[in-house]
């Protein structure tokens, strides 16, 4: 029997690609986040990774579909349109950002460093490492939204920007995992949970510790350092608003028996703001889920 037969994807779920373009004739500001440099640089820091890392989620995600079922092949086409049109955004942002005068080279150092590494690896542990980071970015973009002050102050632009991926991030959290459960159906259940497991501990161990050293990077750009700076950053993720610790559970239970993203349907976040894209809609590739 297919690993899809019965996947918690909702049957009448729409990814729908949002042609927006944002701030092409804005400046960005340094502190672009209600002037906080903490929140900017985090949001910063986040962004330089999305241009070549959403690139690799397409590229591991199209490597299995030979044989997804239909439904799974819509969204798959779908998820690829959104995914293309998230990093051409974040590279227009990214370019904002080192107009406003921040040398981003060490974080995309970084970024290069992890592409190197992606392609000595074998498309299903690629797979692996995108169902993992899907998951982050769902569970953060439902942190995002969840929050009505999380853009408060935001320049208007980049708050929308922020938003706009959130919900199609959201949107289209099972696409990966649905592929992964399509690409592994003769493996058996213990060695399916022992490599996703193992590949989100590895990735956790580096996805914190990245963000710190990306924003911590931008932050020394505006003379900021020292334990007093350190110490905001821990309580931007830890206190208020608290991505990290808003994150533990929502990760914790990816190591669940029966995990699926959509175990969590949190689409009411989506229909908060999806009234503000409607006019991005793209005629004719709206993805509906049911057959």
């Amino acid at each position: 029997m297919s690993s899809l037969s019965h996947t918690p994807t909702p049957q009448d779920l729409s990814i729908t690609p949002r042609d927006r373009r944002f701030g092409r004739d804005d400046r960005q500001g340094r502190w672009w986040l209600n002037g906080d440099p903490v929140a900017s640089a985090f949001h910063t820091a986040l962004s330089v990774t999305f241009p070549k890392g959403e690139a690799m989620f397409i590229e591991a995600v199209k490597a299995h579909r030979d044989g997804v079922p239909d439904k799974l092949a819509r969204e798959i086409r779908a998820f690829t349109q959104q995914e293309v049109i998230h990093s051409r955004e974040h590279v227009v942002f990214n370019r904002k950002a080192a107009e406003a005068g921040y040398d981003l080279s060490e974080l995309e150092g970084d970024v290069d460093q992890v592409m190197e590494l992606i392609k000595q690896r074998p498309p299903i542990v690629n797979l692996m490492a995108t169902i993992a980071l899907e998951h982050y970015t769902a569970m953060l973009a439902s942190i995002m939204l969840s929050n009505p002050r999380m853009y408060e102050g935001a320049e208007p632009e980049w708050g929308a920007l922020w938003k706009w991926h959130a919900i199609e991030e959201i949107e289209h959290k099972g696409v990966a995992y649905d592929t992964w459960l399509h690409a592994t159906k003769d493996w058996s259940r213990w060695r399916r949970w022992k490599a996703k497991s193992l590949m989100m501990l590895v990735i956790t161990t580096r996805f914190w510790p990245r963000r710190v050293k990306g924003m911590k990077a931008l932050l020394a750009q505006d003379g900021l350092t020292g334990w007093r700076v350190t110490a905001r950053i821990w309580w931007y993720l830890l206190g208020s608003p608290g991505v990290l610790r808003k994150s533990f559970f929502p990760w914790l239970a990816y190591f669940l028996p029966g995990f699926h993203p959509w175990n969590h349907d949190d689409r009411a976040l989506i229909g908060r703001y999806e009234g503000d894209y409607a006019d991005a809609l793209m005629p004719g590739d709206k993805v509906a889920a049911a057959a």
